[in-house]
């Protein structure tokens, strides 16, 4: 049973920082450059970035409970803890602070789209720390992938 609690470790690291890359810098920018209406390739951008972060917290979510019970309450002297909680805590800043803002500044500006309303600079600005935030995110993620063996020991 360890052995297997070994290999979904493993694999959910390589699946949230695979998802993580895959459609912040692979999906999301295709989806910009091939869908004419840039609204509508927002919302899809959007909804895929939801899915990223609901991924990233159940991932975290069993990644720290594995490195507590592995560690034997010595998780909090390991490095790869702390890098899966720091990422846990950008994926929760994101999905439950930064998004609703979004989101609220996209309401604000109905009828019209964001974009071509006046709460454009605010939505800019705000677009901007959520990329920020979500590049540092897939950033520690490339450590966590390069780390992940130091939670096994």
């Amino acid at each position: 049973m360890q052995r297997f609690a070994e290999h979904v470790y493993s694999v959910t690291i390589s699946l949230w920082v695979g998802a993580l890359w895959a459609i912040g810098y692979l999906a999301a920018p295709v989806l910009f450059a091939m869908v004419d209406d840039r609204a509508m390739a927002g919302r899809v951008a959007g909804v895929m970035f939801s899915y990223v972060g609901w991924l990233g917290m159940a991932v975290s979510a069993y990644l720290l409970v594995f490195l507590a019970l592995r560690k034997n309450g010595a998780a909090f002297r390991c490095s790869v803890f702390w890098l899966v909680l720091l990422m846990l805590f950008l994926t929760v800043a994101g999905q439950f602070g930064i998004q609703p803002i979004l989101a609220q500044l996209k309401a604000d500006s109905l009828p019209r789209e964001v974009m071509e309303s006046a709460m454009r600079d605010r939505f800019m600005a705000w677009h901007g720390v959520s990329s920020i935030v979500y590049l540092i995110e897939s950033l520690l993620g490339l450590l966590l992938v390069a780390l992940q063996g130091r939670g096994l020991r």
